[in-house]
């Protein structure tokens, strides 16, 4: 479960960061900051696209697939919603 909602936490941090911002640098330091912090606990996809594809290369259980994709897409969702509760 920790691993799912690191990928939740990831997700909502890279999408606000996207939203708010639009800055290539800063979305590139979120990014790097959110495989430090997390990657050590999931892997820190923050993508469904990303993991898709570690599962076609093997390096994800199939298991694990759509809790991930389910927390990334519920992050995003979140993310987009605390962007309009903050910033509008």
């Amino acid at each position: 479960m920790r691993k799912y909602f690191s990928e939740f936490l990831g997700t909502l941090f890279l999408v606000f960061v996207i939203v708010a911002t639009g800055d290539p640098l800063a979305i590139g330091a979120s990014l790097a900051l959110i495989a430090m912090v997390l990657g050590p606990i999931s892997g820190g996809h923050v993508n469904p696209a990303v993991t898709l594809a570690l599962f076609s290369n093997n390096q994800v259980v199939k298991s694990d697939v759509m809790p991930y994709v389910l927390a990334q897409v519920v992050g995003g969702i979140a993310a987009l919603q605390l962007h309009k509760a903050v910033l509008n």
